[in-house]
């Protein structure tokens, strides 16, 4: 994943945005300097020397009182610094096998891809015992495939895993049976209900998984 590295090799407040703004569907300078714990004219700068580059658009945001708040975004240029599954070529195989053996070979196939990394997953995952473990550590084997995953704990208290990134967007698209497929490994690995849930607004693409705990 490039963005990790370039984090570590170039960790700088520009970088640091970059990641927060990845993570939300837009956030103020005001936000930003809570987390980063910087000053409101630094972090403004690098805010702004990013957007005349074009990697940052921004909007007004209307508030109950005073000036509307300005909020700042990321654009699609700097989609390259985040992973995806290399769609042309993943499409094309899909095309030739439903081409060689028939129209139900892409989903066949498809099953089988998310089977070996179902696999993967599982030597690490099923080492923990308790959800809150297994969430956390299948979050992290999906960040490594891109997934830019995180967990959280919902406003009603519910464990969740919310996904920031699809590395294979452009497939999803063509075969979304990928949506169920993916919710049922999830299901797999951590051995609870999962509720899936996808919100996309201001062009950023939020999946939610929220997990059950099991009745005892």
């Amino acid at each position: 994943m490039i963005f990790p590295i370039l984090r570590d090799i170039l960790h700088t407040p520009a970088v640091d945005i970059i990641l927060h703004l990845k993570q939300s569907p837009g956030m103020t300078v005001k936000e930003l300097c809570s987390i980063m714990k910087m000053s409101y004219m630094g972090v403004k700068q690098h805010c702004d020397a990013l957007a005349e580059k074009g990697y940052l658009d921004t909007w007004r945001h209307p508030v109950p009182h005073g000036r509307p708040e300005k909020i700042y975004r990321l654009t699609a240029k700097l989609d390259p610094l985040f992973p995806s599954a290399s769609a042309d070529h993943f499409m094309e195989l899909l095309r030739q096998a439903e081409r060689l053996f028939g129209a139900t070979a892409p989903e066949k196939l498809l099953y089988a891809f998310f089977a070996s990394k179902a696999e993967r997953y599982a030597r690490k995952v099923s080492a923990e015992t308790e959800l809150e473990n297994k969430a956390l550590v299948l979050a992290r084997l999906r960040s490594t495939d891109g997934c830019m995953s995180v967990v959280e704990m919902s406003g009603q208290g519910k464990l969740r895993i919310v996904d920031y990134h699809c590395p294979y967007g452009e497939v999803l698209k063509q075969y979304p049976l990928i949506e169920e497929i993916e919710c049922e490994m999830i299901e797999r690995l951590l051995d609870c209900p999962v509720e899936r849930n996808v919100v996309e607004k201001s062009g950023l693409r939020r999946v939610t998984f929220t997990l059950e705990r099991p009745v005892l």
